[in-house]
C-alpha cells in the first residue's frame, strides 16, 4: 500500500520546494499557484481517486457473481480519471483493475484490444468496450444495481 503512496508524496515535496525557491525569490502568489498544481496532480495520482484495486481473475469472479462491470485501468490515464470522476460515488460499484499490477488484467486488455493496452477497458456483461462514454458507463450501473 505504502507503493501507491510514493509518486503522491514524491510531487508533493517537489512542489514544496519549488514553491519554497520561488517565495524566497520573492514570488509567494506564483508559489501558491504551483503548490497548488502539485497537490493536485498528486490527488489525482493517489489512491483516493480510485478504489482499491483487485486482480482480474478476482473482478471477473465478482462480476459473475454480482454483475457489475470490471473497468481495467493504469495510473495516469487521463482517460481513466475522466472516467472515474465523472462516476461520482458510483464508482465504487465498479470491479477495478490496475493493469500495471496484474499482469492477468493486461493480457485481458490486450486481448480486448488488438494486442494494445488501451484503457479504461470495460466488460459489462461480458462484453467489451474500450474507453466508453461514462454517461453510458452510469446507466449500466444503474441496471445492475
Amino acid at each position: 500500500m505504502m507503493r501507491a503512496w510514493i509518486l503522491p508524496m514524491l510531487l508533493v515535496f517537489c512542489g514544496s520546494v519549488l514553491a519554497a525557491g520561488l517565495i524566497v525569490s520573492g514570488s509567494p502568489g506564483a508559489a501558491a499557484a504551483l503548490l497548488l498544481i502539485f497537490v493536485l496532480l498528486a490527488g489525482v495520482n493517489s489512491p483516493l481517486i480510485f478504489p482499491r484495486s483487485i486482480n482480474a481473475l478476482e473482478a471477473q469472479r465478482r462480476s459473475a457473481i454480482d454483475g457489475r462491470p470490471v473497468v481495467f485501468w493504469r495510473p495516469g490515464c487521463t482517460y481513466c480519471i475522466r472516467l472515474r470522476i465523472r462516476l461520482g460515488r458510483s464508482a465504487r460499484h465498479v470491479h477495478w483493475v490496475n493493469i500495471w499490477r496484474d499482469p492477468a488484467g493486461a493480457a485481458a486488455v490486450r486481448a480486448a484490444n488488438d494486442g494494445n493496452e488501451t484503457v479504461p477497458t470495460v466488460i459489462v456483461a461480458s462484453q467489451t468496450h474500450t474507453n466508453p462514454d461514462p454517461a453510458w458507463l452510469r446507466k449500466q450501473l444503474s441496471r445492475s444495481a
